[in-house]
Parts: structure tokens; sequence; C-alpha cells
């Protein structure tokens, strides 16, 4: 039976190291996947899927007017596709997400979505709040603040190095703009108390 899956974490857990080693099991086993990717994300070329340890592979992109029914049901009439992964799905709008239940329901393909849960105010997304509520599996990928404990939320540096605490919800960056922190940690500076 198809499910959605959603994993979720803080940056650097290896989302989309997880999200590339699925789509390798299953291209071993001799089934058809269809990547997806964040349109916006294109650090390392568009419609490209890279994780922070050298793996990489092609992808679709989408942006907030992609139909995922029309395109998954696209490359079902063209032959046989065994599995959806979608990279950076805090992106997704919530009617992409509520297409993606679609593809499971409707289309009986699972879709296993990959993403960060909460933003660098400690806000969900649109398209991760909607998974956290619609997804059928939930699954927490795990990573580490500074001080060893599990860090769940990401703090955004702003060019001098110091935590943003306002901004755009969505600016593009890797290890030079984020850092993955404990709730502690991440209070301390994002959610100081005004005295």
């Amino acid at each position: 039976m198809a499910q959605l899956y959603f994993y979720y974490s803080a940056m650097n857990a290896g989302k989309s190291t997880s999200l590339l080693q699925s789509a390798y099991n299953y291209q071993e086993r001799g089934m058809v996947v269809a990547i997806y990717t964040a349109a916006l994300d294109h650090r390392f070329g568009l419609g490209k899927v890279s994780s922070r340890i050298g793996l990489a592979m092609d992808a679709h992109v989408f942006d907030g007017n992609f139909n995922f029914v029309e395109h998954v049901s696209s490359i079902v009439a063209q032959g046989r596709l065994d599995c959806v992964l979608i990279d950076e799905a805090q992106f997704l709008t919530k009617a992409q997400v509520r297409q993606l239940t679609d593809v499971v329901d409707k289309l009986r393909i699972p879709v296993l979505a990959f993403g960060l849960r909460t933003d660098f105010l400690g806000e969900t997304f649109a398209g991760s709040q909607a998974l956290l509520a619609w997804a059928d599996k939930l699954i927490e990928l795990k990573t580490i603040c500074h001080c060893g404990r599990k860090a769940n939320f990401v703090v955004r540096l702003d060019e001098q190095g110091l935590p943003a605490t306002a901004g755009s919800q969505v600016q593009i960056g890797g290890n030079e703009s984020y850092v993955s922190m404990c709730r502690q940690h991440f209070k301390d500076l994002v959610w100081q108390d005004p005295d």
C-alpha cells in the first residue's frame, strides 16, 4: 500500500543523502523513481539533488505553480513509476502537499518527502506544516548541536556571522549561512526574552 512519508530535521542531518540512498535502493532493484527538488535552490545546479558527502542525482524542478498529479501522471502514461522522492519539501505549497496525497491515494505511488520542519525563527514552513498534518508516516532524521544535544532548530547567520532574528522566511544557503542547534541554544540566540 502506497503511503506519504515525511522525513524532517534541522539542517545537516543527511536528508538529501537519505533521499539519494532511497533512490539508489529502488533503482538497484530495477524500479523507476521520479526525483523532484525546489527550483529556487540551485546552489549545485538547477535540477540537482546533492548531498554534502558528494552524492548527486538529476531531478525535476518544482515551483509554486507546479502540479505533481499532472506531472506524475504524464510519467506513468509513458511507462512505470515506483516511487516519488521530494527534496526541499519545506518549499512545497499546501496545495502541492494535497496533490501528493492524491499521488499516493489515487495513483497508488509512494511519496517520500524530505525537508526542514522549521525556519530560522522556529516557525513551520507551509509545506512542512501540511506534511506534518497529512503524511502517513513522520520520520525524524537527527543531527547534533555543538553541545552534543539533538539539534532540532536552525539559526540563520547574517553577514557578520551573528544570529538573524528577522528577515524573509526563505534565504537559500548552506553551512556559511545556517547552523543547527538544540532548542536551548536556539532560544538563547533567537528567542531572547526582552528585559
